[in-house]
């Protein structure tokens, strides 16, 4: 009998998710418990199993095609049934969850045209084997960025590698069989042109074919679609002030030695999340979203700290929660842990949800300045600078070197004013610049 499998509640709040990689085909058989197919919702990929073990008659959902909850995913057929008039069901390229292959779903009500051979019909065998990594349009070898980068920290070359992945894609477990004996297969030579010979080209001139096409899908349109929308509702501010960390790099320096024992390193930034939430209890308006659905200002009552972080998918804010409560040291190993995770992939969407307010710094290559766009719908974002050493005046009129950074604030003009967010920075560069303030504060 077929079974129509549709998107399950994936969790609170989740209305849809985008079809970020299927792991069979059309025609393959799937265990029950056997992964199905991965979803991405708030920038967390959920995989999810098959929920049957049978024969896959369909899938209606390409890649990077958006499902809401409840709507259909695949059709399977289970104990060995056909379902009815599958044979006329509409076949979607899915290219096993290939970038760039995938066709918009077609309506159950319209015809496809006939298939000029029969064997566009049959469902690929479940066992041809892929002697060669597969081909994106462009030419290049499918493989997330996460493996290629992998692969180039090794010196290994993706284009000798056999890939085991879907149509295949180069995994990670590729990685450690090594290259294959023979190159790759090249591809077939495309038909003869019946246009004539193409015109001569003069020095210097460009191909034809030199712009690659990367489809905006998985994280990067989830990233792109909360940017654009901030943009578009929230009335941006952006204020910066200079702080001197010249006592907070020696106070650093000293503890380093104490918190790194156990093998987390000691940033600047477990200090900073505890100014920032010094900043944010003396000024809650900080602290805060906006529900532009019903016109109201929501303070929060707890400091949850969304830390951004880059991954090689793009940019994710992983969460401190009850940073107010926690030590430095344990500040310290829960922003490693987080971003270790988040850079392979590993972060539930818990742990990508429910943040107040955001730190986002770029550490050594943090610049001078930026203006970061906020988080929607938090009402505040702070952006922390590179610090630069180089000559201050001090406060008895000398001239000598201090450890300079900047800091940036963006608000949403909407709910606060320019003078809310001199006074935050202030706050905050007052326990940066007197350090010993926080573990007065912590006692």
């Amino acid at each position: 009998m077929a079974f129509e499998f549709r998107l399950p509640d994936i969790g609170e709040g989740v209305a849809e998710g985008e079809v970020v990689q299927w792991f069979v085909q059309e025609g393959q058989t799937v265990r029950e418990d056997a992964p199905l197919v991965s979803v991405l919702t708030d920038k967390a990929n959920v995989e999810i199993p098959s929920p049957r073990s049978g024969r896959i008659v369909a899938i209606h959902a390409p890649v990077g095609q958006k499902v809401k909850v409840g709507g259909l995913l695949v059709t399977i057929a289970t104990e060995g049934e056909e379902p009815p008039g599958a044979a006329s069901l509409p076949k979607i390229a899915t290219g096993a969850g290939t970038a760039g292959t995938s066709a918009p779903a077609r309506a159950p009500s319209e015809h496809a045209a006939p298939p000029a051979d029969r064997s566009e019909r049959l469902p690929p065998s479940p066992t041809a084997v892929s002697t060669s990594p597969a081909l994106s349009p462009a030419g290049r070898v499918l493989a997330a960025p996460y493996v290629r980068r992998l692969a180039s920290e090794r010196g290994i070359d993706l284009s000798r590698v056999r890939g085991s992945g879907p149509g295949g894609r180069v995994v990670e477990a590729d990685l450690d069989t090594g290259p294959t004996a023979s190159a790759p297969t090249p591809s077939p030579a495309p038909p003869p042109s019946t246009q004539g010979p193409p015109a001569p080209r003069g020095p210097g001139a460009k191909e034809a074919n030199a712009v690659e096409r990367i489809p905006i899908r998985g994280i990067r349109r989830a990233i792109a679609e909360h940017m654009a929308e901030s943009v578009h509702r929230a009335a941006h501010f952006t204020y910066v002030e200079e702080v001197d960390m010249s006592e907070l790099v020696r106070l650093r320096e000293r503890m380093s030695k104490h918190v790194e024992k156990d093998g987390v390193r000691l940033s600047y930034l477990p200090f900073i999340a505890k100014g920032v939430v010094a900043g944010l209890k003396a000024h809650p308006g900080l602290n805060a979203t906006i529900d532009d659905a019903r016109g109201e200002i929501v303070i929060q009552s707890g400091y949850h700290l969304g830390i951004a972080t880059a991954t090689p998918e793009g940019l994710i804010v992983p969460v401190i929660r009850d940073a107010e409560a926690k030590s430095l040291a344990a500040i310290a190993r829960e922003i490693h842990d987080l971003a270790e995770r988040g850079r392979a992939g590993k972060l539930a969407r818990e742990e990508l949800t429910g943040s107040t307010f955001t730190i986002t710094s770029l550490g050594a290559l943090g610049g001078v300045l930026a203006t970061p766009i906020l988080n929607y719908p938090q009402v505040a974002i702070l952006g922390v600078h590179r610090i630069f050493r180089r000559p201050a005046y001090r406060p008895d009129g000398s001239v000598g070197p201090a450890d300079l950074m900047n800091l940036s604030v963006s608000i949403d003009h909407r709910a606060l004013d320019g003078y809310d967010a001199a006074q935050f920075i202030a706050t905050v560069k007052s326990r940066l610049e007197d350090p010993h303030q926080l573990f007065a504060e912590m006692a």
